[in-house]
């Protein structure tokens, strides 16, 4: 009896200690691979992340090589996300609309990033910080265009009717075109097993993980009625998660394209009442976004050091060179890759110029940006709406439950085509990584497993190195379509 009942003891306290036992064990790969993938450089008091300085000079490399698309392509974007050309592309094989595509790939890098990471910024870099984030979102559109791009012109119909995109097709595909399959095949794996790792965590843990703590510090923090019910709200969302992604991409766009846009916009509306109710001070923020942008606040380590922080920020948030984003876009019905580039060009824009710049002035206008304080994150935006809104929190906690709701539905979508790709495409291999990425919903959710979460934003910002590769590789080719379609459609329109 005496040894059933320790047994039992020995049992419960391994399970009390779940998350613990887990963190240390996977700690030192954890740490040991985002070493590698985080890898960064002092310089004054910041960190020079190099995946960033990556991706920034492949955005700064596309925006040249393509002669700023970013700029005159724009206008073309509005006119396909707006449905102008829609019987162009009315009987193309596909299976979502371009605007459908594009709430998708939104719901993927609109979230935490803009509201959490802005306060970062600023609270790192100071009010200038905002400039460079501008400037690095601007950048980013041209990165963005291409990989999207590439991901419809390489994209594969399966029997089933279902369409099958991204990185991993291009990559060994495209790759395969100009003579370097084998190096492609290898990209490919890299960026498929990089990609499910990180819809693991980074696209469905840490979102599940952080929803609910944003809900429980609405209700009440230790003291409200959910506190120790993380797993019932994880079972809750896995189950509309589960409901949602069998219907696949379809699914998922017809939920996003409601979420994203209703969310969006009472977001943004919210930024625009505190700044008309602080118009006033908008001519001294906006000044104060410029001049310290280049004459930097003591401690903010200098302009390259404002510079840097804006430049991480903008690129943690919009994703742009990533790869996740063209595996959406791939599903669209057209015929014809080159527009999927262009409506992909308004991303970046909303997701960094528009929603982050809001988010900015909300901070810098309300007053409550204090380097001293120490508040910084999700906590400083909060207070920063608070105080001409006393009930923003609520609103808050919605949107971050939502923006993490379908954040989490569309990583399904990219870690299910990777896991694919890897394994055959077929309905069980597809249902089986449903059911495992509704578990670790529950998981996130209920647990504090650090260090498997760190492992997994490493993982999704190591799908940068094949994929921007690929970029590279391909961009000549690209350059051509671009230049047929100009030809042929755009000068035409």
């Amino acid at each position: 009896m005496l040894g059933t009942y320790r047994l039992a003891e020995a049992l419960k306290y391994r399970l009390d200690n779940l998350d613990s036992i887990i963190n240390e064990k996977f700690e030192p790969v954890s740490e040991f691979i985002s070493n590698i993938i985080f890898y960064s450089v002092q310089y004054g008091e910041a960190q020079i992340k190099l995946i960033v300085v990556w991706l920034f000079f492949a955005a700064l490399f596309f925006s040249f090589y393509l002669k700023f698309v970013n700029i005159w392509g724009f206008k073309h974007s509005i006119d396909l996300i707006s449905g102008k050309f829609k019987n162009r592309f009315s009987k193309s094989k596909g299976e979502v609309t371009h605007f459908q595509a594009l709430t998708a790939a939104l719901s993927g890098t609109v979230g935490l990033g803009n509201i959490a990471g802005v306060a970062v910024a600023i609270s790192l870099g100071g009010p200038g910080a905002t400039l460079w984030m501008i400037f690095a979102g601007f950048l980013a559109m041209a990165a963005k265009f291409v990989e999207c791009s590439l991901g419809l012109k390489y994209r594969i119909f399966n029997s089933n009717g279902t369409v099958s995109g991204g990185p991993m097709y291009y990559l060994s595909r495209g790759l395969s075109e100009i003579g370097y399959a084998g190096l492609g095949k290898i990209l490919a794996v890299f960026f498929a097993v990089a990609a499910v790792f990180g819809s693991f965590g980074g696209g469905n843990m840490f979102q599940a993980n952080q929803s609910f703590k944003q809900l429980l510090i609405a209700t009440g923090g230790e003291a409200s009625i959910l506190n120790g019910y993380g797993w019932l709200f994880g079972f809750f969302l896995a189950f509309i998660v589960g409901i949602v992604i069998i219907g696949g991409i379809k699914g998922i766009a017809r939920v996003t394209e409601k979420v994203v846009p209703f969310m969006g916009g009472i977001y943004s509306l919210a930024a625009l009442v505190i700044i008309f109710i602080n118009y006033e001070m908008l001519p001294s923020a906006l000044t104060s976004i410029f001049i310290t942008a280049f004459t930097p606040e003591a401690g903010m380590g200098g302009i390259l050091g404002v510079l840097i922080v804006g430049f991480q920020r903008a690129t943690f948030s919009n994703e742009a060179g990533i790869g996740s984003a063209p595996i959406a876009y791939s599903a669209v019905k057209s015929n014809d890759h080159m527009s999927v580039g262009f409506v992909s060009l308004f991303e970046p824009f909303f997701d960094t110029i528009i929603i982050c710049t809001m988010t900015a002035l909300v901070i810098i206008i309300s007053g409550v940006y204090d380097p001293s304080s120490g508040i910084t994150g999700v906590e400083l935006t909060s207070q920063a709406f608070k105080k001409d809104i006393s009930w923003f929190p609520y609103i808050l906690s919605l949107a971050v439950v939502l923006f993490a709701f379908s954040t989490i539905i569309t990583w399904s979508y990219y870690g299910m085509k990777a896991w694919t790709y890897l394994v055959g495409n077929n309905i069980y291999a597809e249902n089986f990584y449903k059911i495992i990425f509704c578990i670790f919903i529950v998981i996130g959710a209920a647990s504090e497993l650090d260090s498997v979460i760190h492992f997994s934003d490493a993982m999704i910002f190591a799908m940068a190195f094949p994929n921007v590769i690929g970029m590279y590789f391909l961009a000549s080719g690209l350059k051509s379509d671009l230049y047929k379609y100009k030809k042929t459609f755009l000068n035409n329109n």
